[in-house]
């Protein structure tokens, strides 16, 4: 990266909806935590500085997601500018800018993000946003733009009037932003809003009043900024996570003969010509070399297998 970035994950909630002792954050998905998932995203896209904002069981959530990045506590959840304040004393001084993710959007890019990244130092924004269009944009906050494109306000659905409810464009509360104007206005947050929390979205309309540029970029794939707030979702989620696995391998030259039946983790190595038959599974960590046969009716964890072997 040409200039700082730290990133700042989301992940002090009580996640009632997943109706589980388990904090949502460290849930597996195809083979990694949840938030694991948006770790590796961010780091992959140069982003040194990672802080991880816990709350609700954060023993939990440190156990899950490991030691290799710096964590921040969120003992009251006040909302999510509240939650980005209490990270941002662990940002180092000379970070220019700073990304946003809730960790519940294990399905976002490498790519997703430097595009973001790219847009807000490319456009000279105070702030710049990821956003996704959907067809029924449900309980989302919607983006409103000025006629020129830029962004002047994120209203959340149940704030929202009908002609708003109406907008398309979704925000997918994945941010990039200025880091001082960041620090200097989440202090002008109020709480005067139907939740009574300190709104991150807030920030985009201050930002604007102030005669600052707010840009979004919308999403490639309205898949990787998918959340999860349920169980049917994160099912919906491993399905998306689980094909482009698949076809990932498919194009470096294994043979998947039944996609539609076949459960392979990340962190899984095989090489190419190999088989993979119907109703295998192949858990991460597993590592299958070249000319090799799998399954069907197969399960393998934590194996290595060598090439040229039929198994």
């Amino acid at each position: 990266m040409e200039i700082e970035i730290a990133a700042l994950i989301m992940a002090a909630g009580k996640s009632t909806r997943m109706k589980s002792a388990l904090p949502k954050a460290a849930h597996n998905i195809c083979g990694k935590p949840m938030a694991r998932h948006i770790i590796d995203a961010c780091a992959d896209a140069g982003i040194d500085n990672i802080i991880c904002v816990v709350g609700h069981e954060a023993g939990k959530v440190r156990e899950a997601l490991g030691e290799d990045i710096i964590y921040a506590l969120q003992s009251q959840q006040l909302g999510t500018g509240h939650a980005v304040s209490q990270a941002m004393p662990h940002i180092p001084d000379k970070t220019r800018a700073v990304v946003v993710l809730p960790a519940d959007t294990p399905l976002i890019t490498t790519q997703a993000l430097k595009s973001l990244i790219y847009a807000h130092i490319s456009e000279s924004n105070a702030a710049t946003l990821l956003s996704a269009e959907l067809e029924d944009a449900a309980s989302y906050g919607r983006v409103v733009r000025d006629a020129d494109g830029s962004v002047l306000y994120i209203r959340e659905a149940k704030d929202a009037d009908e002609a708003t409810l109406a907008i398309r464009e979704i925000n997918t509360s994945i941010y990039c932003f200025d880091a001082d104007l960041l620090s200097k206005n989440l202090a002008l947050l109020k709480t005067d809003n139907a939740q009574g929390e300190y709104y991150l979205t807030d920030i985009i309309e201050l930002l604007n009043k102030a005669g600052h540029r707010v840009g979004a970029v919308v999403a490639d794939n309205s898949s990787d900024a998918l959340g999860i707030n349920n169980r049917v979702e994160l099912a919906e989620a491993a399905a998306v996570m689980r094909r482009r696995i698949l076809d990932k391998l498919m194009l470096s030259g294994v043979t998947i003969v039944d996609p539609e039946t076949t459960y392979i983790d990340c962190n899984v190595e095989i090489g190419p010509d190999t088989i993979v038959h119907p109703c295998t599974i192949i858990e991460s960590g597993s590592r299958i070399g070249s000319n090799c046969e799998v399954g069907p009716f197969a399960r393998l964890a934590g194996v290595t297998i060598a090439d040229n072997t039929a198994r």
